[in-house]
């Protein structure tokens, strides 16, 4: 297990990225559809938290597969996601993201906490208590002046040279957290997990860069994209929202008949006070992969069956202690 903090600070206040954040990660989806890969969105609804309130629960699927190595490519079907599932309870937010694909991709899982607030990234202890004592590494991740892949390098995203019309803000000079107003910051505490032997530190480093990757163009693009959305109400974001995913999805298309991925994970850590609802067990069986799916010189060992947790609510403690037991 490999466990990150990650701290983002934006010339934005937390009450103004509530809608940012809902435009940006709907209109990056759809650009990034565009090469046939994306966010599918599956479900988007109201769900209610009795310790946080009213929140909203999606299910997506993410495919990745030319985000992935070459060595990861080469024992993973040609169609790959993964399923982020995330209950949000603005400026609170759990998201778990895992993949079983068939037998042959070893399963894996990240969690991710998110907090906002409106600071420089100065608090230290915005995460439980419980986690004060596990070993984490703090990163700060500055929107403006931290390496972005070339692949997603875009001019008019480019935070060193941006000013925004409608807000005045920008251009962000060297040191700009230090003297910015107003400023916020995303705490986003990252774990995850890849619990196969001869593999499970690289694994893990890469899927935190890919993480970090992420985390650094999605705040860029929504401060960049700041005059699109700064004046829009949430009813008028959440319908954008939803037209957009609408339109992304039709653009990736309907995902194979056959299940690519099993259901929740088992591995997914969440906060103590989490509740859940009981649900059947469920079981699921995976076809045999096409021939051409499987690397030569690969054995294929039979998918264990499980239960399974309801998509919506995220797993209780106890059941994740009787895991770890295991």
């Amino acid at each position: 297990m490999l466990m990150k903090e990650y701290r983002i600070c934006m010339p934005l206040t937390v009450e103004e990225y509530r809608i940012g954040q809902l435009y940006m990660i709907s209109k990056h989806s759809h650009e990034q559809s565009d090469r046939g890969e994306g966010v599918e969105v599956v479900q988007n609804e109201p769900y209610e938290d009795p310790a946080h309130g009213q929140g909203q629960y999606t299910e997506k699927r993410v495919y990745l597969n030319s985000k992935l190595p070459s060595w990861a490519r080469a024992v993973v079907p040609k169609i790959f996601y993964v399923t982020e599932k995330a209950w949000n309870y603005y400026p609170y937010t759990i998201t778990g993201n895992y993949s079983q694909i068939c037998s042959f991709l070893p399963k894996f899982s990240i969690h991710i906490e998110t907090k906002y607030e409106d600071n420089k990234g100065c608090n230290d202890n915005i995460f439980d208590t419980e986690l004060k004592d596990q070993e984490r590494e703090v990163c700060f991740i500055d929107i403006a002046y931290d390496e972005i892949p070339e692949r997603y390098y875009k001019e008019s995203e480019d935070l060193r040279y941006f000013k925004s019309e409608k807000t005045s803000r920008g251009i962000l000079q060297e040191g700009w957290r230090d003297t910015q107003d107003p400023i916020m910051c995303s705490y986003k505490l990252v774990t995850v997990k890849f619990e196969v032997w001869g593999l499970q530190t690289r694994v893990e480093q890469f899927v935190h860069k890919v993480v970090r990757d992420v985390l650094l163009l999605g705040h860029r693009q929504a401060f960049a994209w700041v005059d699109e959305w700064i004046d829009m109400t949430m009813d008028e974001v959440r319908e954008f929202e939803r037209a957009i995913q609408e339109a992304t999805n039709q653009k990736i298309g309907i995902a194979p008949s056959t299940p690519m991925c099993t259901d929740a994970p088992e591995s997914l850590s969440v906060p103590k006070d989490r509740p859940r609802k009981k649900s059947a067990p469920e079981t699921l069986t995976l076809p045999d992969p096409a021939p051409s799916d499987v690397p030569q010189g690969s054995t294929l060992s039979p998918l264990p069956t499980s239960n399974h947790l309801q998509p919506s609510t995220p797993p209780s403690n106890s059941e994740l202690a009787e895991v770890e037991d295991q």
